[in-house]
């Protein structure tokens, strides 16, 4: 199966750090451990 042109966790490689700034303290901690489980899959 080939990969898709975008995926969500490209997204989040890219922009994931400065969204995770301009929103500290908004983002509850479930929020951040989805988001790092995201940018660590390799599926």
């Amino acid at each position: 199966m080939r990969r898709p042109f975008l995926e969500v966790a490209d997204i989040f490689h890219r922009h994931g750090a400065a969204w995770r700034a301009a929103h500290a303290g908004h983002l509850s901690l479930g929020q951040l451990k989805v988001m790092a489980a995201i940018e660590t899959c390799r599926t």
